[in-house]
């Protein structure tokens, strides 16, 4: 009980000192990005009917698939302790290799190049 009445003491000691420190160092002068109302590029003041670039979209969907990709692959170290490795390191061969052939005819296709 007592090495947890520490650590709780511990940590409300550190997160204290911490939050002081960030409010006593961080930056209070905002510029006139800061206080827009949008700070991703967009004029607020124009017109909310501008066309968006099919590239845009095409690389948010290629930048989701292999973020998928990723997030399928991340349990496959511990997969290598199953009753048959060789059947999962396959899998996951294949899934890669077929989105390497994709990446490769998406840019033998010319469709990652931003400007042309």
């Amino acid at each position: 009980m007592n090495m947890l009445t520490f650590m709780l003491t511990l940590s409300f000691i550190l997160s204290t000192i911490l939050i002081t420190l960030n409010l006593w160092l961080a930056q209070t002068n905002p510029d006139s990005e800061k206080l827009s109302p949008y700070e991703c590029g967009f004029d607020p003041l124009g017109s909310a009917r501008l066309p968006f670039s099919i590239r845009f979209f095409l690389v948010a969907i290629l930048f989701l698939l292999f973020d998928l990709e990723i997030a399928l692959l991340l349990p496959l170290p511990w997969a290598t302790q199953l009753q048959t490795p060789i059947t999962t390191l396959t899998w996951a061969f294949t899934l890669l290799s077929l989105l390497t052939l994709g990446l490769i005819y998406e840019w033998i296709q010319g469709a990652l190049e931003w400007a042309e």
